[in-house]
């Protein structure tokens, strides 16, 4: 026996004494799969930095994440095409009003952020695109936690 027929034969072996069969490895991964919900429908945001103005100053910057859950008969890949759009709707928001937490400089509004992003991502991606925004994350650039005097 040459090389070649001693692997083909190996190779051969070793897949027929695989653990599961074919079709019980394609269930498996199908489970996996059902149990995250809606896998792949929203847009995920690149981080963005938000500035944080106390008594007309510019004391911090937060950086959010920030992620758009689409509705199931969205168009995802035409909707992740618009990420930039979205985030730039963001960035204006956030320099015309920003979304300063008095309590706390090291984060932002969220409440505020989320339902104006959501007007500004309903107007960019069409009524009925959107089914909500979420703030993932914020990572204020220094940390503050009272406000300076």
């Amino acid at each position: 026996m040459d090389r070649r027929t001693l692997f083909a034969a190996t190779l051969a072996a070793l897949m027929a004494a695989s653990p599961l069969p074919a079709s019980e490895a394609k269930e498996e991964k199908k489970e996996g799969k059902e149990g995250k919900g809606d896998v792949g429908q929203y847009v995920d945001l690149q981080p963005v930095g938000l500035p944080i103005v106390s008594k007309g100053q510019l004391v911090n910057y937060v950086f959010v994440y920030v992620r758009i859950n689409l509705a199931n008969s969205a168009n995802v890949s035409k909707l992740r095409e618009k990420e930039p759009l979205f985030r730039d709707a963001l960035v204006r928001a956030g320099h015309r009003t920003p979304f300063t937490l008095e309590s706390d400089l090291g984060k932002i509004d969220a409440p505020r952020l989320v339902a104006t992003l959501s007007r500004e991502a309903n107007r960019i991606a069409g009524a009925g695109q959107i089914r909500s925004v979420v703030v993932t994350s914020q990572e204020p650039r220094r940390r503050m936690v009272k406000r300076p005097a």
